[in-house]
């Protein structure tokens, strides 16, 4: 029996994720997969993503069993025994012989032939001792955040943090939704676009907040000719709504472009406005020249610190490069990345973005920053060290610019207390159906 087509490609992309630092997502979505019928292609998102969510949790069953240390073992090794463990122990309908005899031969194709019998007696003890996964979940009510972060796949540090910051409810209710499979959420970039949706079988419910969101239920918009022909975007809600509360102006700077979203959003919200949207690597910039089809839209490939722009704007996004905490469930490979450390340097960083951001901001001119972390350091601490040497600007309460959206219409949720932080906006995966975002909103007053 040779290797099915998705347990090949799920076993190329996992190699890649942890030897190139590669994400998951973007693999899955490559020329990689182009050749996948779309029942491989769902079986290979299914268990790359799988696999990713509970690395820790399948490297502890693996070791139980295990006559080597995982140290030890080759990385291919490892990722067959990871892709084995996955099948036999959180999916029903897949065989455990198929199970088995395939990860085994992943082994033999990774040219790891002499370490075939030892996967194969690994795999095969998994199969009589494995917990189911009902039992599995049960252990999320733990009231320990070590119990927690063990039962749900989660470095102890970060969740640690979480309980420290939010709470242990809290702190639960974000670790459960980065375990599940997340909801994909479109932009309507034309009304009559919904209507058609629904006739292709695209089965679609309102957003939590914005007008024009809508979660994709069931069915893949992808293949849609409103997608095809950019009528509607993918796009998370909560990023959606960190580009609708930089509002309306004449003059925009995106300082972070890049994948383009927000720019692609805020020029549909603004297309009479002239937006220069910023991006360090040209490659990215590259991308973004093609995702975003506005013809106002001027893309820069540029460090935001020596910004080569003369004219000052009105309005100023910067959506900072960050841990991406809150996106965890789209995104799982990050959580076994990222260090206590690299927030320390993902904080000078973002302060010095801001800080040349600050400086791009007419007179008057409002300035979002925003991330898609929950880390404090990388979110209010940031906006806070950057006014202390920057008098000239203040806060803006971000309720009142939600009220702003409300009163046009776009905003449609009127309770909006989960959401605002003091003056700032903050989305949690678990509590609000999208991913973790942060806002903060300043203003130039001299």
């Amino acid at each position: 029996m040779s290797v099915s087509p998705a347990r090949a490609a799920a076993f190329d992309i996992l190699l890649r994720v942890e030897q190139e630092g590669s994400y998951a997502s973007e693999l899955l979505h490559s020329s990689h997969c182009t050749d996948l019928t779309a029942a491989d292609h769902g079986l290979a998102t299914e268990l790359v993503m799988g696999v990713l969510r509970w690395r820790s949790s399948l490297d502890a069953t693996i070791a139980e069993v295990s006559s080597q240390s995982l140290a030890r073992l080759d990385l291919e090794v490892l990722t067959a025994l990871r892709l084995g463990a996955y099948q036999l122990g959180w999916l029903d309908r897949i065989p455990a012989r198929a199970a088995i005899h395939e990860s085994v031969e992943l082994v033999k194709r990774a040219r790891k032939r002499s370490a075939a019998p030892f996967a194969n007696a690994v795999l095969r003890r998994l199969a009589e001792s494995l917990v189911s996964l009902s039992a599995r979940t049960q252990l999320l009510a733990s009231a320990d955040p070590a119990a927690l972060a063990t039962a749900s796949a989660h470095p102890s540090w970060l969740v640690h943090r979480w309980v420290s910051q939010f709470g242990l409810d809290l702190a639960r209710r974000i670790c459960i939704y980065d375990q599940s499979i997340p909801l994909t959420t479109i932009r309507l970039r034309a009304a009559s676009a919904e209507e058609e949706l629904r006739g292709e079988g695209i089965q679609l419910a309102p957003g939590d907040f914005l007008d024009n969101a809508r979660r994709v239920i069931s069915g893949d918009v992808t293949k849609t000719r409103a997608f095809v022909e950019s009528r509607i975007a993918i796009q998370d809600e909560a990023s959606q709504l960190a580009a609708a509360l930089v509002g309306r102006g004449s003059r925009i700077l995106d300082c972070c472009a890049a994948p383009g979203g927000k720019t692609w959003a805020m020029a549909d919200r603004n297309p009479e406005a002239t937006i220069v949207a910023v991006e360090l690597h040209w490659h990215r910039a590259e991308l973004l020249r093609k995702r975003v089809l506005a013809s106002n839209v001027q893309v820069i490939s540029a460090d935001v610190r020596e910004l080569p722009v003369g004219e000052l704007f009105d309005r100023v996004l910067v959506d900072a490069p960050c841990s991406g905490t809150g996106t965890i469930a789209r995104n799982p490979e990050i959580k076994w990345r990222l260090t206590p450390e690299d927030l320390v340097d993902l904080s000078a960083r973002q302060l010095a973005i801001l800080r040349s951001a600050m400086k791009q901001v007419a007179r008057g001119g409002r300035l979002v920053y925003s991330s898609c972390s929950l880390e404090r350091e990388e979110d209010e601490l940031v906006i806070e060290e950057a006014l202390r040497a920057n008098p000239s600007f203040r806060f803006l309460n971000i309720q009142s610019r939600i009220e702003t959206l409300q009163r046009e219409g776009e905003f449609l949720t009127k309770e909006t207390s989960s959401l605002i932080h003091g003056s700032y906006l903050r989305t949690i995966p678990g509590v609000h159906d999208c991913d973790g975002f942060f806002v903060g909103l300043l203003e130039r007053s001299h």
